[in-house]
């Protein structure tokens, strides 16, 4: 049972966000080789997906936006 909490821990702390910067990079070569696509686009949808899993840091006060 520790485990799986571990295993669990582990993915969404190190494999979600490499996995979100390995795709946007990826995204970022393709367009500079071939232009803008849909592959790229998707890519870069993917990689905003697998970011929107870490909960946003709770701001006090909204002076930085």
């Amino acid at each position: 049972m520790i485990l799986n909490l571990i295993r669990r821990f582990v993915i969404m702390a190190i494999a979600l966000p490499l996995a979100a910067a390995g795709a946007r990079k990826l995204s970022d070569a393709m367009e500079s080789r071939r232009g803008p696509s849909r592959a790229t686009r998707l890519l870069r949808q993917g990689a905003d997906t697998l970011q929107g899993f870490r909960p946003q840091k709770k701001r006090r006060f909204s002076f930085g936006r």
